[in-house]
């Protein structure tokens, strides 16, 4: 007996004894009186097995012939041999005439000891790289373009600098968009306040990447005495 019917059987034990309501029993098994009463007549004239469910032991109605679950495992060991399963439903579908589910046919073919021929991929390796050792190495810069005023004006994007050891915000500020002049305006603030970082950290967007001369490029700080900053748009993520 399963779990639920050992149940009853306790309940409804406990409820032709005397010990307990048939309400009672009614609400702990979420049957009617009705019921519970035919139970209680089951169990004193055939016994405990009688509360066993009345299934138990018989083919399901809606179960696939046993002729037809033959011919559905012979075509797929030799005519449709290889096919997964998503593709070889369509052609006992479509070509054999067969109706019947995808999840009807993979618990059929389960039990037949065939599995679906389809691999899965091995997931993509995602490197991660290490944070900076020291303040002031690397600065990662990015836009995040959204409805900052919660439309109560236009949307802007929030440009930032931030310090990839520490994650201290180093400047940021709201533009109308994403572009060279908005960074450059950051770098500005950066360099008045912090100095000059070693290297910064970007994305693939045009603005660091040249779409025509490679994947790297260099921004050059407006003042000519700073050294030229890489901007790196292949570099692993930070995550």
């Amino acid at each position: 007996m399963s779990q639920k019917e050992l149940q009853r059987v306790s309940v409804i034990s406990s409820c032709a004894q005397g010990d307990m309501a048939c309400a009672r029993a009614a609400e702990l098994l979420s049957l009617s009186i009705r019921q519970v009463k035919r139970l209680k007549k089951r169990l004193r004239e055939q016994g405990e097995a009688a509360l066993a469910h009345a299934n138990r032991g018989r083919p399901r109605p809606r179960r696939l012939p046993t002729r037809i679950r033959q011919a559905v495992v012979r075509l797929a060991r030799t005519m449709y041999a290889g096919f997964n399963d998503h593709h070889l439903c369509e052609k006992l579908c479509e070509v054999e005439g067969f109706s019947l589910s995808r999840e009807t046919l993979r618990r059929l073919l389960r039990q037949a000891g065939l599995g679906s021929p389809r691999k899965r991929r091995a997931p993509a390796h995602r490197q991660r790289r290490l944070r900076s050792a020291r303040e002031g190495e690397l600065v990662q810069l990015d836009g995040s373009p959204h409805d900052w005023l919660e439309g109560r004006g236009p949307c802007l994007t929030a440009l930032g600098m931030q310090d990839d050891a520490t994650g201290k915000i180093l400047a940021a500020q709201f533009f109308p968009t994403e572009t060279a002049h908005g960074y450059l305006a950051l770098l500005r603030q950066l360099l008045r306040r912090h100095g000059t970082p070693l290297a910064f950290y970007g994305d693939h967007s045009g603005i660091f990447v040249s779409r025509y001369f490679g994947t790297r490029c260099q921004l050059r700080a407006p003042n000519n005495r700073l050294r030229r900053i890489r901007i790196d748009g292949h570099a692993p993520s930070l995550q």
